[in-house]
């Protein structure tokens, strides 16, 4: 996994990339993340999210999206929301931080991190926020990347898989 390239896609880049996100996000809430989604969970809705949700947002220059590719494969995602109101312009929210099922425990989330806090702070954000389902194998990469739990709220959202009601674990870093 050493050979693990990660970009910051600009809007031109998108229409070449979205089949790799379709495909990186479908798998990743069919492995069972819990990123806002739950199943059933088609390709079809995958490809909405970006084109309807995402893309209007990166070509308005409200959000920025890294990628983690290999062998011309895309296996990660981050974003960095930075549409936030006037009183927040010095912070950024983290936002849906996913591995592909099938490369995970490889260090491709953290190396996406990196990237993210690096690009957040060449903006002039000194604050990182984010959210993520307690307990979930995130929690402890945010930890180890100097994230600080702000505090837990119970029942917060749907499990993927379930009509189980998880606990969300509000983080930040202060950069």
């Amino acid at each position: 996994m050493n050979d693990i390239l990660i970009r910051e896609l600009k809007p031109d880049d998108l229409p070449a990339a979205l089949e790799g996100l379709v495909d990186l996000l479908h798998a990743t809430v069919h492995g069972g993340a819990s990123v806002g989604f739950i199943l059933p969970f088609s390709s079809t809705d995958s490809q909405r999210f970006w084109e309807d949700k995402i893309f209007p947002a990166l070509d308005g220059g409200r959000r920025l999206l890294f990628v983690a590719e290999t062998g011309g494969r895309i296996v990660g995602t981050v974003q960095l929301d930075i549409d936030l109101f006037p009183n927040q312009a010095h912070r950024g929210e983290v936002v849906k931080l996913l591995v592909h099922p099938d490369c995970r425990r490889r260090g491709i989330a953290r190396k996406l991190m990196v990237v993210l806090e690096r690009r957040a702070r060449e903006l002039g954000r000194s604050l990182l926020t984010l959210d993520t389902r307690t307990g979930d194998t995130a929690e402890p990469l945010y930890r180890s990347l100097s994230y600080e739990t702000a505090g837990i709220i119970p029942d917060y959202c749907r499990a993927p898989e379930s009509d189980r009601l998880d606990s969300t674990t509000y983080m930040y870093k202060a950069l």
